[in-house]
């Protein structure tokens, strides 16, 4: 008898474990673990600086490209005050090797970094300078690239534009050792110049401008795309055929155009090698959805994140005022699957990176402290969270303080940490120190 009652009472406590083990192997798969934050840092002087891009290096280490205002701080290569690029150069041990300006008198901001193929850098965003570090200016605002050696000593800069206002967003180094930059024109001010297409549609206000670059920076070709009304590149990939795929945000419904579904749209469009229009896509709602990144796929397909304010048509969930939302589409652009994340307020993203396990990170910012969010400190967060290849949410992580705080880049790291970085105007909460207006803020976290 006593020996049937001991057998029961392990019988009975190996399956309370197993439904135990179930029970937390569901939650898990429900609720994300929040992942453990190794540094949050914060870098600046006492005016504003911010952080927008960030490259995984080839000695394990990467690198940041923003902008600064300030001339103290950490900031030492400055004569004055005024908005310059900052680069900031980190190890693999997180520690910051060196730390450079580069620009003009006027107001001149960092958009995109990527490491080149010789081992040093290329920096694009645009410039209102035309003295020191920039030789020409066309106009207001021209885009502007810098290319750098391994040490960031700038080894040429190009600067394109015409008399209006033309921002230097992103850009891919091509197979061939040149650049195609992507951003956007000013075609009422240009007058229509800046294409070497033919188009005998006449376009107006701003529109995607693709400029194909040498290896030493000549321009190659010039083309713009877009209708009547505002359309503004964010991302662009470099497809196997040798084309490439842009990514951004339309409201025009006119000349290369066709089929907005309601005031913004993502607005996606593949051109060949030489800058000849191949296809044109719109994805969305009836408001404003708005693409801001796009990364390849391990199956030859593509993910394209931005944000989304409908509930309708393409988007097939809404949770908030704003949510990331997230889509596959083929080589061809056909809809494979879409998916909306976020809270009940606004959450936006601003890039996709791939993983070493074929996963995406995905930065953005966020107001809410529910849903797919578990906190919020005040006002926006920073929000950084990683899906895998079918779109599943892995993790989340969302920091900051009481005030406005922003990721805008991720990247994975040989040790599959993750390095984050944008801007935050907080001093509390999980920002431990605030240097001016507005500071660079790095964040390490692991998975």
């Amino acid at each position: 008898m006593f020996f049937n009652r001991i057998i029961s009472t392990i019988f009975f406590l190996q399956l309370f474990v197993l439904m135990s083990s179930c029970n937390s192997d569901e939650n898990s798969s429900q609720n994300p673990p929040q992942n453990s934050i190794d540094v949050v840092s914060t870098y600046g002087g006492s005016k504003n600086d911010g952080a927008q891009s960030i490259t995984y290096t080839n000695d394990g280490g990467y690198a940041i490209l923003g902008y600064t205002q300030s001339n103290d701080g950490d900031i030492t290569d400055k004569p004055q005050e005024g908005y310059d690029y900052w680069v900031l150069k980190f190890d693999s041990s997180n520690t910051l090797q060196w730390s450079k300006t580069y620009g003009g008198s006027a107001d001149d901001r960092g958009n995109k970094i990527t490491q080149t193929q010789d081992g040093g850098y290329a920096i694009l965003g645009y410039t209102y300078s035309n003295d020191q570090d920039i030789t020409i200016n066309s106009g207001l605002q021209d885009y502007w690239l810098a290319k750098l050696d391994a040490t960031g000593n700038i080894s040429w800069q190009e600067s394109f534009g015409y008399a209006g206002l033309d921002n230097g967003i992103s850009f891919t180094q091509t197979d061939d050792n040149g650049y195609l930059l992507v951003g956007a024109l000013d075609v009422t001010a240009s007058g229509g110049a800046g294409n070497t297409r033919t188009h005998n549609s006449q376009h107006a206000g701003g529109d995607y401008w693709a400029i194909k670059l040498d290896s030493s920076g000549s321009i190659q070709w010039s083309k713009y795309y877009g209708g009547s009304f505002t359309d503004t590149p964010y991302d662009v990939v470099q497809t196997e055929d040798n084309g490439y795929i842009i990514v951004g945000s339309s409201d025009s419904n006119d000349v290369d155009v066709s089929n907005n579904k309601g005031e913004y749209d993502f607005w996606v469009i593949k051109i060949s090698e030489t800058g000849e229009l191949l296809w044109e896509k719109t994805y969305g709602g009836t408001q404003i959805d708005e693409a801001r990144s796009i990364a390849a796929t391990n199956d030859g397909n593509f993910i394209i994140v931005g944000d989304t304010r409908s509930n309708d048509l393409d988007i097939s969930q809404n949770f908030g005022g704003a949510d990331v939302w997230v889509i596959k589409t083929s080589p061809l652009g056909e809809l494979i699957w879409e998916k909306s994340f976020g809270g009940s307020s606004f959450d936006v993203s601003r890039s996709i990176k791939t993983t070493q396990d074929n996963g995406f990170l995905i930065s953005g910012q966020s107001r809410s402290s529910e849903g797919d969010l578990t906190n919020n400190q005040g006002q926006n967060d920073a929000w950084v969270f990683k899906i895998n290849s079918q779109g599943s949410l892995i993790w989340q992580k969302s920091f900051g303080g009481s005030n406005v705080d922003y990721a805008l880049d991720a990247i994975e790291l040989n040790d599959n940490s993750v390095i984050s970085v944008g801007e935050s105007e907080s001093n509390d909460g999980d920002i431990i120190e605030n240097k001016g207006f507005n500071d660079v803020l790095l964040i390490k976290i692991n998975e």
